[in-house]
């Protein structure tokens, strides 16, 4: 709140210019330390959305409108679910804020109302899975600015009626943000956690593809999806958006099933009859497959991010080792042929996909999975990536890494615990069971 002040009381020395408001937010974003760390927000989203807030709101005071009236609380909502950030959220509203607040007859009253409304509708709906949350927001926002009116003026009986119109205005500010929500989705190439929702359905044509068609990989990608959810949100990733990434990124197996692992019949192996260099193609072309897949079904394109780099610029290991045991004496077999194209994960979520994704098919592959020897794959395979290189790209810190494996063990331990031998009930010597009593 002190830099909403500071930036006021400059643009109130410097001439109540409602652009000074703005200006100064970029000037100030410019010189924020974590603002170049956050991908999905640019300077070119912001201007866009602050200017569309600004014109509307502007318009409408210009036909007379009470600056009480204006639908602010949409912006703040369509910032922290459209970037899924507090500060870019804040600073987007502060500087609409106040630049309307400018144009108001009590600009230091009207500043302090709609900011105080913003930053509540802003908290209230931050990390929102339902659609009810939005609503309660805007209301959150009409109960805040309504508050302060009657705090700085004193209750007065005959404005009750005015008083009901900023309550009502607060609900529909939740109601136009969700009707208006897939629009700025698809202008800005965003996806919320409401969309993210919706693509969880299993009901979805591609699920239900993987169900029919490649079981073995469905399932895959459904823990894959548990391990990267509960590890996000240990380290304060967005864990929805690793999940519902898991659920999609090996989508590309749909091209050819049979040549994947976890599909295959246990009594033969499709890669058998073919050279190593074939198999791998065939396995490295599934990422390629997948964007063609994701492109058809219009996926949005933060999903295909976790089916382009879920591998990095992994080494297909098994088939370099075949292909270098099978090899002549004038053949050369090199490990950058048998690499992905990449790109490396460039995000947490990605990344931890991508870890999520080699732990799982490891793990499975344990003949005894006793919770130490799930332990020591765990770490050996995380370290493995690291040593690669395959995190280079990503903000995962030393820290991170270890929580994260933390949670795969914890996880992968209850998944692929030993069980018990049940003894069988005792037979007769006629081979029936025994009767009761």
């Amino acid at each position: 709140m002190g830099i909403s002040i500071f930036i006021f009381l400059l643009s109130y020395i410097l001439g109540l210019n409602p652009a000074i408001p703005f200006l100064l937010i970029i000037l100030y974003l410019c010189f924020y330390e974590n603002f170049s760390k956050i991908k999905n927000a640019t300077l070119a989203n912001l201007s866009f959305l602050y200017l569309i807030s600004f014109s509307i709101g502007y318009t409408l005071l210009e036909n007379g409108i009470a600056i009480y009236f204006i639908p602010i609380a949409i912006i703040p909502m369509l910032g922290v679910l459209l970037f899924n950030n507090l500060a870019v959220a804040y600073f987007l509203s502060l500087s609409t804020c106040l630049s309307l607040a400018i144009l108001s007859p009590e600009p230091f009253k009207a500043g302090f109302i709609l900011t105080a409304s913003c930053v509540g509708a802003i908290l209230w709906v931050n990390g929102a899975r339902k659609r009810t949350k939005v609503i309660q927001a805007g209301a959150v926002s009409g109960i805040l600015q309504l508050a302060g009116l009657i705090l700085l003026e004193h209750f007065r009986i005959n404005q009750s009626q005015r008083y009901l119109i900023i309550l009502t205005n607060g609900l529909l500010c939740g109601v136009v943000t969700l009707g208006i929500l897939p629009l700025f989705e698809y202008l800005l190439q965003k996806v919320t956690n409401i969309s993210l929702l919706e693509l969880a359905d299993f009901n979805q044509p591609l699920l239900q593809r993987m169900i029919l068609e490649a079981p073995g990989t469905y399932h895959h990608s459904l823990v894959v999806g548990n391990l990267s959810d509960t590890a996000s949100a240990a380290i304060g990733a967005n864990g929805l958006l690793a999940r519902i990434g898991a659920y999609y990124h090996d989508i590309g197996k749909l091209q050819k099933p049979e040549y994947f692992i976890e599909n295959q019949d246990i009594r033969k192996n499709a890669h058998d009859t073919l050279s190593p260099t074939m198999s791998k193609l065939i396995i490295m072309n599934h990422v390629k497959e997948g964007l063609e897949l994701a492109k058809k079904y219009s996926l949005n394109p933060v999903l295909m991010d976790f089916i382009q780099q879920h591998h990095g610029s992994s080494l297909v290991y098994y088939f370099y080792r075949r292909a270098l045991e099978g090899k002549e004496e004038d053949q050369e077999v090199t490990e950058e042929g048998f690499r992905y194209p990449g790109p490396k994960p460039a995000t947490k979520e990605t990344a931890i996909v991508l870890l999520a994704d080699s732990v799982e098919a490891a793990t499975r592959s344990l003949k005894d999975p006793a919770p130490d020897k799930i332990e020591e794959m765990v770490h050996k395979i995380i370290n493995n990536k690291f040593i690669d290189g395959q995190l280079d790209e990503c903000e995962l810190t030393l820290k991170d890494i270890e929580k994260i494996s933390s949670v795969f063990t914890k996880i992968l331990s209850g998944i692929y615990h030993s069980r018990v031998n049940y003894p069988q009930e005792p037979k007769d010597e006629n081979n029936h069971k025994k009767p009761a009593g």
